[in-house]
């Protein structure tokens, strides 16, 4: 699998489809994801809509850099999404994407339109605009099922160091510094391009609040998509739905 260097640090990548005339599509995984942990889910969508996709590994994830920080800034996700990802499209020469996030990445995506970069849409599945204690006590939740059962062996599969890849992921959002963590005010007004937000009635890591909240503070079209039966991984737990959903979403998107 390829690498680009992007911020100074070696990322995997890997391209989905094939150049068909239509803007690429930017997939974005969540705290704890990799390529494969997407499934089939970018092939998928990059056949229903005929858009080519990326999908990459961020630093400290999957087959890309070991984190070599002992904790990661509070401001990771702001530092993601306006140096790693903008010098990554810039050096895969990708104008004008559709991003497509989920969690953490949802909330890059969301950066990254709000600090002005030209875009053509934002999908945004089980994003995070400011944090709620629902989250924090999930993510402690996790932080002790990672310490007492095979959850290190799991995610082994898929990080080439499971053990930095957990704890930079869960150390930082523990952090109470990060309990002030908010992007309502600062990035959501400068969303101008089309948002579609989607989260599932069940996520343990977030409320609808996270969707109410993008919908009355972006200044472009949002549409939402609330799942039931719907945890924090709506491409999972609700795949047609989502499969759906989004084909007409970057149908729409595809052409402005």
């Amino acid at each position: 699998m390829p690498s680009v260097q992007a911020a100074g640090r070696s990322l995997n990548y890997e391209w989905i489809g094939n150049e068909g005339g239509k803007p690429p599509l930017v997939f974005l995984h969540e705290g704890l994801g990799s390529i494969p942990q997407w499934r089939d889910f970018p092939a998928k969508v990059s056949k229903a809509t005929g858009c080519r996709a990326l999908v990459y590994e961020r630093y400290g994830y999957g087959q890309s850099e070991i984190l070599k920080e002992r904790k990661r800034n509070v401001r990771f996700m702001h530092d993601e999404a306006l140096g790693a990802l903008p010098e990554l499209l810039s050096v895969l020469k990708i104008e004008k994407p559709i991003l497509v996030g989920h969690s953490d990445g949802a909330s890059i995506a969301l950066i990254y339109a709000g600090a002005g970069h030209a875009l053509r849409g934002v999908a945004a599945m089980a994003p995070h605009v400011f944090i709620e204690p629902i989250c924090l006590s999930s993510i402690a939740k996790a932080k002790r099922t990672f310490e007492t059962t095979d959850l290190p062996a799991k995610l082994g599969r898929y990080h080439r160091d499971a053990r930095k890849t957990f704890y930079g992921w869960a150390d930082v959002w523990l952090d109470p510094q990060f309990e002030r963590w908010d992007i309502r005010e600062e990035y959501l007004p400068g969303v101008r391009c089309p948002v579609l937000a989607i989260q599932g009635h069940e996520d343990e890591y977030g409320t609808m609040e996270q969707l109410s909240a993008i919908a009355r503070r972006v200044a472009g079209s949002c549409e939402l998509l609330k799942l039931p039966d719907c945890g924090h991984s709506p491409f999972r737990d609700q795949p047609e739905q989502v499969l759906v959903a989004l084909t007409k979403f970057i149908s729409r998107a595809a052409t402005t």
